[in-house]
């Protein structure tokens, strides 16, 4: 993916949706040529050097964790889906049943704070009461298995996916999982954030627990009980860039032998419940932690697994129930992302409305807020790219005549999804109504899970999207070799009633967009799937062994970065994302060079056209985060911080030397022998 979609911000800038291009009506005063700091030089740190004006005048608003083009974006397309949910709820006759009912509904119980907090915790209450009654083994597994169906996944990751090695089929995956924290590593590390974060989770968890009727004491106990468990768990979890590599997590079994192995997991209970009666096989990840899991079942008491499954309950609903009980989240994920102050009720439920009912409000999105000529626009510049990706390729010098084929073969045939479905998700079975926000939340996520567990045994459908059309972000699906590039990536703040021009749209729409999603089908993972997305080996061993090698200098330059205190980069689980960054500047730059504003070097905004291409490229990536959640993303994020995304891979690009006049000395020069080139 290009980037994360967690972030959010408050303050609405002026955007421009894609129109009419226009290069002679630049405005007097660029905006991008606005966030330039003229204090920096852009050897030293170009990510600086393109934004921090902006960053000085933009400060991260106390509710946030971040700011920057992202959450400008996000927030804009936020106020109209805000819009699409109030106009939603107004309603007085909407068809029961309707995409407007449902979303008005859902709306609705989310802002009636008055009903919220005079429920508290009720809506849970059974549920709960259900945890307390598990007085073995299988009724521990089996009320497990439920609560996965309704959002409060634990123990281990069961879902239904395509088959990495046969893509036309779905199988059942069993994987690691069941932390509370971000990551294995935040159980382990010594560092004095780290230790920060586990403490609040332990006033966390004690304070839910205390909401639930324990004692104090008991609430401390039943704290310490679920911290032990979920250490015990993550010691035997695989580090985070373990699970990058799709042959090693790839471990296909028989259904009988995964279940006679692991009788205390009651797989055979486990699966009906969630829907999956008859399996024949499973793809287990990490064959070692379910057989940790397996003894730890065993051995762990049961009130320490009873308490383990309230907790993950009341994390799961804490955001649908009372003030308090979101105050107590919020205290915690205040620890772990800095963020001081919560968001305003209505900018959240209006991310859940938009969450829950992605495809229904995507519908009304297209049709009353997305610019016509969206798909053709995306699709014109997605097909520039691949052009120059092909030319690429064919004149890659270590790469045999033989491999190249193959290459060009799955390039020519990837899938280009752009701007919105012409099929969208049937959502009539999801029941949304006026009861409680915690009710239609768990009716929302038994949905979501059905409609997963339902594909089991069912062709695979390639024509489906996973994002809406109103999400900022973009993906590539290897199973498929597919980029999905939604139509709100259309929009480019700052720039009215005009189109941006193509130094800014080839660097942000062009290379960090396209580009870099179609380099996911050759990074260190997607160049283990062949053009029907199957997991094969698809090279000659001599291209393979240069490739890696290739691989591992942009792991190690990445290494060297440090992010916040003494935290580094961590290369190899950010090296597929870092490898797409560079292959997308690159393809961006050399498709850019093809226009008639970069042939007949125009000037605008007193750029040349060169200039204008790398600091576009810098506001792509115009990112501010605060250091607790830079160093949440630094353990937890296969995505490089925006820094180094900027500066990362335009210090392996040459024509950004020579553009900046980038020399020796500079932070950013690396001597031109020991500049990544891949792709």
């Amino acid at each position: 993916m290009r980037m994360h979609k967690n972030l959010k911000q408050a303050a609405i800038l002026p955007l421009f949706l894609l129109g009419i291009s226009s290069l002679s009506n630049a405005q007097s005063i660029d905006p991008m040529v606005s966030h330039i700091d003229s204090t920096e030089t852009p050897g030293h740190d170009f990510f600086l050097y393109a934004n921090g004006k902006w960053f000085k005048q933009n400060p991260i608003p106390a509710s946030e964790t971040s700011n920057g083009i992202f959450q400008i974006i996000q927030d804009t397309i936020n106020a109209q889906i805000h819009d699409v949910c109030v106009s939603s709820a107004k309603l007085k006759n909407s068809v029961k049943g309707s995409a407007r009912q449902k979303i008005g509904d859902l709306f609705l119980t989310g802002m009636d704070s008055v009903s919220l907090n005079r429920m508290g915790i009720t809506p849970l209450k059974a549920d709960l009461a259900r945890i307390n009654q598990i007085a073995n083994i299988n009724q521990l597994m089996t009320t497990a298995a439920y609560l996965r169906t309704i959002g409060a996944g634990s123990m281990y990751g069961l879902g239904v996916g395509q088959d990495d090695k046969i893509s036309s089929k779905h199988a059942v995956f069993i994987n690691q999982g069941g932390l509370s924290l971000p990551d294995r590593e935040y159980y382990f590390a010594t560092d004095a954030r780290a230790a920060k974060v586990r403490e609040a989770f332990l006033t966390y968890a004690s304070k839910m627990f205390g909401l639930m009727g324990y004692s104090e004491a008991q609430a401390k106990s039943a704290a310490d009980e679920v911290m032990k468990l979920e250490t015990a768990l993550a010691k035997v979890s695989r580090k985070r860039e373990d699970l990058r590599d799709p042959l090693l997590n790839y471990n296909k079994m028989t259904f009988a032998k995964v279940a006679s192995e692991n009788p205390s997991l009651e797989l055979q209970q486990s699966l009906a419940i969630v829907g999956l009666p008859k399996v024949d096989t499973v793809i287990v990840g990490q064959p070692e932690f379910v057989t940790a899991l397996n003894g730890y079942i065993k051995t762990m008491p049961l009130s320490a697994w009873k308490s383990y499954l309230k907790l993950r309950l009341m994390s799961a609903y804490s955001d649908y129930l009372d003030d308090k009980t979101f105050k107590i989240a919020f205290e915690y994920s205040s620890a772990l992302r800095g963020a001081t102050e919560p968001r305003p009720r209505w900018k959240r439920v209006t991310d859940e409305v938009d969450g829950s009912l992605g495809d229904l409000v995507g519908q009304v999105y297209v049709k009353d807020y997305l610019p016509k000529g969206t798909k053709e626009k995306l699709m014109e510049i997605g097909t520039e790219i691949k052009k120059v990706y092909a030319e690429r390729i064919k004149n890659l010098d270590w790469m045999s005549s033989e491999t190249k084929i193959k290459a060009l073969h799955k390039l020519d045939v990837m899938i280009m999804k752009v701007g919105y479905p012409d099929k969208w998700k049937d959502m009539s079975k999801m029941q949304i109504d006026k009861s409680s926000y915690a009710s239609n939340m768990k009716r929302v996520a038994q949905w979501h899970y059905n409609y997963m567990i339902s594909k089991y045994g069912k062709p695979v459908d390639r024509t489906e999207w996973d994002m809406q059309p109103q999400t900022y972000n973009a993906y590539y699906n290897p199973s498929n070799n597919e980029i999905v590039v939604p139509g709100c990536n259309i929009i480019v703040p700052g720039y009215e009633r005009k189109m941006a021009d193509d130094a800014i749209l080839y660097s942000i729409i062009g290379g960090s967009t396209f580009g870099h999603e179609m380099t996911h089908g050759f990074d260190d993972q997607g160049a283990k799937y062949d053009a029907n997305g199957n997991l094969a080996n698809w090279w000659t061993p001599e291209d393979s062994t240069k490739f890696f090698t290739k691989t591992k200098m942009i792991v190690a330059q990445f290494n060297k970065y440090i992010a916040v205190d003494s935290l580094h980069v961590n290369g190899e689980m950010t090296q597929g994302e870092n490898i797409a960054d560079l292959g997308g500047v690159a393809m961006g730059y050399e498709a850019f060079k093809k226009t008639a504003q970069y042939k007949n070097n125009q000037v605008v905004g007193g750029l040349n056209p060169d200039k204008r291409f790398f600091l576009g490229y810098g506001m792509a990536w115009m990112v501010n985060i605060r250091p607790e959640a830079l160093a949440n993303q630094i353990r937890s994020d296969v995505h490089s911080p925006a820094k180094f995304r900027i500066n990362g891979p335009l210090s392996d690009i040459d024509a950004f030397y020579k553009t900046f006049d980038i020399k020796p000395g500079d932070a950013m020069w690396i001597p031109e022998n020991q500049r990544v080139k891949i792709w």
